[in-house]
């Protein structure tokens, strides 16, 4: 009678079983998620008037975002808010960001505690609070600029978009040294000769980052642009939001293939900007992230 042991297995045999297993799964979770964006990407290269019915393949949905008035407005609308707003929230997180990390004390926290307050708040929450109060300026306090549509997607399309930039330029003030421009004031050196000549070069890099990423975020926003917009200033999200009950037509892929593109070159852009300024791959995702 013979006896039949069974072995487990070893601990080498589980390793190399989770070697194979970890990276399919890997790239089953990324095909989930990105297989769809390819799809789209393929399909705007339909011709045909539905998104979902394949014709033939053609540049006629590219054609049309020049041709059709309702779509090129909308985009023309989208880029023009986009960069306005990206220049407001550049101007007022790159003030905010250096004065966190030059004027160091329990102010800060309470400044941050802020800054995360506006970025974790649900848009919807956003949007309701931003609509009456924009309405009360424009029509009841007499400001005129706040009726104006471009203006109110500025506005609403900044708020994010300005902790984003202010915790990208203080993470990058925080991790270079103080010494220049103690240099530069001890050469007696005005104030504002040293944030030109000295600060702003230092957080430059972190500026333009930030610039880019807001760029991006206000091409994106649909939900405040949904409640703010007035007649004649739809951004494109809202196009194809209310598009959408119509059917999804080729041109709304083929401008979302375009956006994207452009998506992927403005963060392309950001690290190649904080690369050449001397920043490790470590420091570019500690500085895009803000921490």
């Amino acid at each position: 009678m013979t006896d039949t042991k069974t072995t487990a297995p070893t601990p080498r045999a589980r390793r190399g079983a989770g070697r194979f297993v970890l990276p399919i799964w890997a790239a089953l979770v990324f095909l989930f998620l990105f297989l769809p964006i390819l799809v789209i990407i393929a399909y705007s290269f339909n011709v045909g008037r539905l998104l979902v019915s394949w014709d033939h393949f053609g540049f006629d949905s590219f054609l049309a975002i020049v041709n059709k008035p309702a779509i090129r407005d909308a985009v023309l609308v989208s880029v023009r808010t986009g960069l306005l707003a990206a220049l407001l929230a550049t101007a007022l997180g790159t003030l905010a960001g250096i004065a966190m990390a030059r004027n160091p004390g329990k102010w800060v926290w309470w400044f941050l505690g802020l800054l995360l307050l506006v970025s974790v708040t649900p848009e919807i929450v956003d949007a309701v609070a931003l609509l009456p109060w924009l309405v009360f300026l424009g029509q009841d306090a007499g400001i005129g600029i706040f009726n104006d549509g471009t203006m109110r997607l500025v506005v609403g399309q900044s708020l994010f978009s300005i902790a984003i930039v202010s915790y990208i330029v203080r993470a990058r003030l925080v991790g270079l040294d103080a010494r220049l421009e103690e240099a530069s004031a001890d050469l007696y050196a005005p104030p504002v000769r040293t944030f030109f000549k000295v600060t702003l070069p230092l957080a430059m890099p972190a500026v333009l980052a930030g610039f880019l990423l807001s760029f991006t975020l206000s091409l994106d926003n649909t939900v405040v642009s949904a409640f703010v917009q007035v007649s004649g200033t739809t951004p494109w999200p809202v196009y194809v939001l209310s598009a959408l009950r119509s059917g999804l037509r080729p041109e709304i892929a083929a401008v979302s293939t375009i956006m994207l593109v452009l998506t992927l070159f403005a963060l392309a852009l950001v690290a190649v900007v904080l690369k050449r300024a001397g920043d490790s791959a470590t420091e570019i995702a500690r500085t895009m992230a803000g921490g």
